[in-house]
């Protein structure tokens, strides 16, 4: 008998691949890792286990504890890389369909 493969044994499809390139949980995860250099900017976690994800996750965590969780309590290079990731995923995204305001508006019915 073959075994279920649970949420942890999942796959991320990456993030070409997420949801209209949105900004989805995971999506930042990556955003934020680029920023701390856990991993390459060009990196897209494409196949990447869901463990290796919530490993990612708790690195990034650490760094924004270090940091203040705030963007604008970041050291000038930190906060410049954050500025330039950021806006370029936001143009991809919204260029590929991401709307936040539709999301906020779906999330409140």
């Amino acid at each position: 008998m073959a075994q279920k493969t649970g949420k942890q044994g999942q796959k991320y499809v990456g993030f070409k691949e997420d949801i209209a390139h949105g900004m989805t949980s995971t999506v930042k995860i990556i955003l934020d890792a680029r920023v701390f250099g856990l991993i390459d900017e060009d990196e897209n976690c494409d196949g990447w286990p869901a463990l290796e994800i919530l490993a990612l996750q708790e690195k990034v965590a650490v760094e924004w504890d270090k940091n203040g969780f705030l963007p604008s309590r970041l050291p000038d290079e930190l906060r410049e890389r954050h500025s330039r990731i950021y806006k370029k995923a936001v143009t991809d995204a919204r260029a590929n369909g991401w709307d936040p305001d539709r999301e906020l508006e779906e999330k409140h019915r």
